[in-house]
């Protein structure tokens, strides 16, 4: 039974759902920072301001990813083989960056509060944009996670998760009421800093996430998973090694593995198709691996090296 157009109708469908659950959280993320925003402007919360700014960063944060997975559906063509996942590292890149801005404009804004201060009206309609921008940020949250492991996406996952982080800062702003209504005015602003601090941490985060992709960077338990998924195969003597990189929310791994010399090519070759059979089994986001069939006692790339030699003239080389 062929795999390939299973891989196909997979990455489509997966793609599919992720751009659905981008949308619906863009719609929930911009509704509540609208809503806030309306609040900021009768009451004059920093605290509110740096929780509503950070929203709308995280709200527009959707547009670059929505970008990156309609290019994803996109057929590879000779210029870019191997299609254009990688645009969701772009992707990622960008959002970094709009957190980061977010994260300059509420800490700008904490500060100016603390040296100049001014009152905060309206309290009780701050403490209901808290808990507004708490349940917004909670709903988007188990959406995005849910949706995240149905399509096995860990960027989406990441970014649930990272939606709850944010459900709790919102709650911060009622530190910052409750301490203006206790006759402490700097408490708005001294929140609003805080309020930076945390998504500053958000920002390494996202930023060391990203930044491992972009490197091929790998999670040490999915080569774990491939190694131990190749070795139990029947006929695989010893797996040498194991390389593998995402490209977009999809992986893509090379496997060279070992087998008993004296068979022949075409039952090499079909060791070699049930090893990516049982990875596509073990592994949902696997989008496909290449498997490289070696004797015992050549196993690994180290036998496939050619030493220095010269040839026709050439000066001294190795392939």
């Amino acid at each position: 039974m062929s795999h390939h157009h299973d891989i196909i109708e997979t990455s489509i469908t997966t793609t599919a759902r992720g751009i659905w659950a981008i949308k619906w959280s863009f719609a929930g993320l911009m509704a509540t920072a609208l809503l806030q925003a309306l609040v900021v402007w009768l009451s004059g919360s920093v605290a509110l301001l740096a929780d509503t700014i950070h929203n709308f960063g995280d709200a527009s944060t959707a547009i670059p990813l929505w970008i990156a997975f309609m290019l994803a559906r996109l057929r590879p063509t000779k210029r870019f083989p191997s299609g254009y996942g990688r645009a969701e590292d772009l992707a990622g890149v960008v959002i970094v960056l709009t957190i980061l801005a977010s994260a300059i404009v509420a800490g700008y804004e904490s500060i100016v509060r603390l040296m100049h201060p001014r009152p905060v009206e309206y309290l009780w309609a701050v403490i209901a944009a808290s808990i507004i921008g708490f349940l917004g940020n909670e709903a988007v949250a188990v959406f995005r996670i849910r949706v995240g492991k149905e399509i096995g996406s860990t960027a989406l996952i990441a970014d649930g998760y990272h939606a709850r982080v944010d459900g709790w800062t919102s709650l911060a702003v009622l530190l910052g009421a409750a301490g203006v209504w206790l006759g402490y005015p700097l408490a708005d602003p001294l929140v609003g800093l805080g309020i930076t601090l945390a998504i500053l941490r958000i920002v390494w985060q996202s930023a060391r996430a990203v930044f491992t992709r972009m490197l091929d960077g790998v999670e040490p338990e999915v080569i774990d998973e491939i190694h131990h998924a190749a070795t139990h195969v029947a006929g695989v003597r010893e797996v040498a090694e194991v390389r593998a990189r995402w490209i977009g929310h999809r992986l893509h791994a090379e496997v060279n593995i070992a087998v008993d010399p004296r068979l022949s090519v075409a039952e090499g070759h079909a060791i070699a198709k049930e090893v990516h059979h049982q990875l596509l089994h073990h592994l949902n986001y696997l989008a496909g691996a290449t498997i490289h069939v070696d004797p015992v006692g050549e196993a690994g790339e180290r036998h496939h090296r050619v030493a220095a030699h010269t040839h026709d003239g050439l000066p001294v080389h190795s392939h």
